[in-house]
Order: C-alpha cells, then sequence, then structure tokens
C-alpha cells in the first residue's frame, strides 16, 4: 500500500491513501485521522488501508481525488522519535580520510547513530529554510523506515518484522556548524535544521523484489538544479542493514510506533554513480584533489530526490525543495 498525509489546519495532517501510480487519494477518516493514529494500531489499521488501497487502484472508490504533493506534508508530519543512522561505513573513513586522521575499527563493527529533531517537518516541496548561506547548506538523500512498536532487547531477524513503511529521506543538514557542535561533544542541535520526507510511505510489498529484508536494492536518484547528482544503488557498500539498525537502537529502550530510522546518505564506494550530499563530493575532491571545488546551496538552489521502481516509475513521489533564506522570527 501507499499512504500520505495532507496539510491541514492541525499538525498531524489528515491520513490518505494514494494510488500506486500517485495520480489519486482517498481520505480514510473511518479507519484513522493520521498516520500516527494509525501505527498506534497498525494490526488492525494496516489490512483496512490496504484493502482501501487495492479500490483505488481498481477504480472502484468513488470519492478519489486528483494527489498533489504540493499539498502533502511529509507522510508523518511529526513523530514521537527519529533516528538516524550512518549505515555506510565507507563514508565515514574517507571523512576521517580527508581530515588526515583514521577511523576507529569499531565503526565496522558498531553502528554509528544519533537522535535527532522530529517534533516537525516539512512537506516534500516545502523549502529548505536558513538565516545564512554561511552556514553551509546541504542536502543528504536517504532512505527512511517506519516501525511500529518495537520491544526492548529486540535482536536484527526480530527486528526485521517490526518495519511496517519505507520512505525518502532530505536530512537537511548546515555544515559548517557541525565541528563546532560535535567539539561540544553533546551531539547535533544547530546543524540538523527540519528534515523532510517523500510525498508517500509505502509497504514492502511495493518494492518487490528489490527489498530482500533488510537492504534496498534500487538506485536513488538526486538532481541539484536540475542536473543529476548522483544515484548510488542503496544495497551496495551498506554495512548495517535497517533490522540491525532498529536492534541496535532499541539494545537499550523500546521504540514507539512511528520511529523512524534513517539510513544515513546512500554511498557506494565506487563514485561513478554520484553522490548523495554534496559533503561526500566535497571529501572525494578533498581526497583526490586536495581540496574541495563543489560548493554548498545557494539561495535558490533546488535539490530534488526520487527512487525509480524497477519499472521506472517513482515509487514514493520526489522530494523537490528549494533553498530559501529564512526572514523570521
Amino acid at each position: 500500500m501507499k499512504v500520505a498525509s495532507l496539510k491541514t489546519e492541525g499538525r498531524d495532517g489528515r491520513l490518505v491513501v494514494t494510488s500506486r501510480d500517485l495520480s489519486r487519494c482517498v481520505a480514510v477518516p473511518d479507519i484513522a485521522p493520521s498516520l500516527q493514529a494509525a501505527l498506534d494500531d497498525w494490526a488492525d489499521a494496516a489490512p483496512r488501508l490496504e484493502a482501501v488501497y487495492q479500490r483505488l487502484n481498481a477504480g472502484t472508490v468513488a470519492d478519489a481525488q486528483p494527489f498533489d504533493p504540493l499539498a502533502a506534508a511529509s507522510p508523518l508530519p511529526r513523530a514521537y522519535q527519529f533516528v538516524d543512522g550512518s549505515a555506510y561505513v565507507h563514508h565515514i573513513q574517507r571523512v576521517h580520510k580527508s581530515r588526515g586522521s583514521v577511523m576507529p575499527e569499531s565503526f565496522w563493527t558498531d553502528p554509528s547513530m544519533y537522535q535527532t529533531g522530529s517534533d516537525s517537518f516539512v512537506g516534500p516541496c516545502d523549502p529548505m529554510r536558513a538565516a545564512d548561506e554561511a552556514w553551509g547548506l546541504d542536502f543528504e538523500a536517504e532512505v527512511a523506515v517506519i516501525t511500529d512498536d518495537v520491544p526492548m532487547g529486540v535482536d536484527a531477524a526480530g527486528a526485521a518484522g517490526h518495519i511496517v513503511l519505507f520512505m525518502l529521506l532530505n536530512d537537511f543538514s548546515l555544515r559548517n556548524l557541525i565541528v563546532a557542535e560535535k567539539a561540544k561533544g553533546t551531539g547535533f542541535l544547530q546543524c540538523k535544521p527540519t528534515s523532510a520526507f517523500s510525498p508517500v510511505a509505502a509497504s514492502a510489498d511495493e518494492l518487490g523484489p528489490a527489498w530482500d529484508g533488510g537492504r534496498l536494492h534500487l538506485p536513488l536518484v538526486s538532481h541539484v538544479n536540475g542536473a543529476p547528482f548522483g544515484q548510488p544503488d542503496c544495497a551496495r557498500d551498506m554495512t548495517f542493514d535497517f533490522p540491525t539498525l532498529i536492534a541496535h537502537a532499541a539494545k537499550t529502550r523500546a521504540l514507539g510506533a512511528g520511529t523512524i530510522i534513517g539510513s544515513g546518505p546512500v554511498s557506494n564506494d565506487d563514485h561513478s554513480k554520484g553522490f548523495s550530499s554534496l559533503t561526500e563530493k566535497r571529501i572525494t575532491e578533498t581526497i583526490e584533489d586536495g581540496e574541495a571545488k563543489t560548493p554548498f546551496l545557494r539561495f535558490g538552489d533546488r535539490v530534488r530526490i526520487e527512487m525509480p521502481g524497477v519499472d521506472g516509475a517513482s515509487i514514493f513521489g520526489a522530494i523537490d525543495q528549494e533553498a530559501v533564506r529564512y526572514e523570521g522570527p
């Protein structure tokens, strides 16, 4: 199935089921008013949502409406928890190399993750807002999963059964603020403004054989100002699969339904397919040429992130965002 959240006056959006081709949608208030409400009772809600999805694709839903990504919030407009990982460890290794340091060997066996802001997410076509270009505006194209309730101490084999939906993610980052924050030893805060997710969240059956139970064998395609930037394969060089990331996050605490787990920027050791962030390209330039040449985003620049299925059709719809100067408060 595929679901989305339309923007409303409330904070959690209005849950809709979308058609497979993302052309139509229908609200399902009799099942759940929001995606979070559905996730809170997923065992009951999921089969009912699937039944609506099948009727919508068959053209037998009378009150279906056109689906407009511009009217969509992120599938979860806010979440109880958002944990982002760094599943592509060779990327971390290159970061250390570009700085003249050596990555600890433990990074290959113990996932690196952090808990980030989740009280609100912007819509997939909403701006990336920042007050100053000097902060180093960057995007990170990622895959994310949503879980149901995950018990504390679950192992990776058990964690696999708690993945209920998939999304794409732009983890908007302010790179020039990161160094000072990391030096404090307390993690990210100011350098991680509001993220955006794909217009639609999809269940595993929509991915077909591309989903092997742990990794997604499809390219994640990014464009910057209309020019191709990267299409790395999401499964290749992924050191830690999603069940392993979930089990790591749940080692000492349970995860509530609606927890989002991000992969970190999708990265292949072979760069022939490009990159999923400006920073990764800049790191590669530093290693190979002695200096970074690719600039960070300027106001007015646009980033598009999308995933084609094996048939070439967009699975989740596109994250399509412009970098915009914040003039508030």
